[in-house]
């Protein structure tokens, strides 16, 4: 059975947009893979962060995973910082990384862009996340195209580590979703939904009441044309809340576009509402009795007792073929 790793940083709560894009095809990868799914919270501290929020977020996108679908039986899901070998097996690539192509990574330079100084991690976190893939004998990496660079260099990191050292690596996939990979923002249809965007009527927060998520949707975006039709170029935006429907209710996009014909995008609005809000309820409910459970306790220290496991024999190959400490 081939092996699948994603992490996720803890960074606030979980919008529609990345649980469809992700997490979703995460409950059905789980099904046909070994997986291994990650809360990088080593990750997050490349940018300043309030220890409390950072503890309460982290356990909080655990409770999603969890909520969403991600049984412990089939995947094993876990904190970063609770599994000591990424960090270890980050700082032996970052030793054979160059600065080079760390400061060409487009991520770095967007966020260090105009800034007087920025974290040393933010430079090196690309070997920190080889690490996390490259520690589990990772076949696929399901991530977005904003990520691809990242994957790049994490083949070329294990490739020259099995060409200067020892063969130990498997050489990772990138797998991109094929639908839903990009729900857009419902206040600009052009953008991707983001929990950072300042206008907070542009996402739906996994964790939204009803009555939010159905001012939300109301308040979207559309045209002056009036017809519910997919044209992902000329009506961006009706297009973005067709997407949604679809994968919701599990309706074509056709299917949908013939139920509302001749009728308006009020219609229409009110309906995906509707869709949303009992699509997202029993996960809700499901987070609500996890958050401070015992039961999520126990799943994350199953976690990483497995993912130690499986971590800690990579990390002892890695010593031994880089030389590092005796020989026994």
């Amino acid at each position: 059975m081939k092996t699948i790793f994603s992490g996720i940083q803890p960074s606030g709560t979980i919008t529609l947009g990345n649980y469809i894009g992700a997490m979703m095809q995460f409950v059905e990868l789980q099904k046909e893979y070994n997986c291994y799914f990650c809360i990088v919270d080593q990750h997050a501290i490349t940018s300043p962060q309030d220890r409390l929020a950072l503890r309460k977020n982290t356990k909080s996108l655990a409770a999603m995973y969890a909520a969403v679908g991600i049984d412990p039986a089939h995947s094993t899901l876990f904190i970063q910082s609770e599994v000591h070998a990424h960090a270890q097996a980050g700082w032996m690539l970052q030793c054979i990384a160059y600065i080079g192509e760390l400061e060409r990574m487009t991520q770095f330079k967007d966020k260090s862009a105009g800034k007087e100084g920025v974290s040393a991690g933010l430079l090196t976190y690309p070997p920190l996340m080889a690490a996390d893939i490259l520690l589990y004998q990772t076949d696929l990496v399901p991530v977005g195209e904003d990520q691809k660079q990242h994957l790049e260099l994490t083949r070329d990191l294990a490739e020259r580590f099995n060409k200067r050292f020892n063969d130990i690596f498997t050489i990772p996939e990138v797998r991109i979703p094929k639908v839903g990979a990009r729900i857009m923002s419902l206040q600009d249809p052009l953008k991707k939904m983001s929990k950072s965007d300042p206008n907070q009527k542009s996402y739906i927060s996994m964790l939204d009441e009803p009555g939010q998520i159905i001012k939300k949707i109301k308040s979207a975006v559309t045209d002056s044309e009036g017809i519910v039709r997919y044209d992902k170029t000329k009506k961006p935006g009706v297009s973005n809340l067709l997407s949604i429907y679809s994968i919701l209710s599990g309706n074509s996009v056709d299917q949908i576009e013939a139920m509302y014909d001749g009728k308006g995008y009020g219609d229409f609005k009110s309906d995906l509402a509707n869709v949303v809000v009992e699509h997202i309820k029993p996960i809700q409910d499901r987070y609500h009795s996890l958050i401070d459970s015992k039961e999520l306790d126990d799943i994350l220290d199953e976690g990483a007792v497995r993912a130690n496991q499986v971590a800690s024999k990579m990390v002892s190959k890695m010593e031994k073929a880089m030389g590092l400490g005796r020989k026994r």
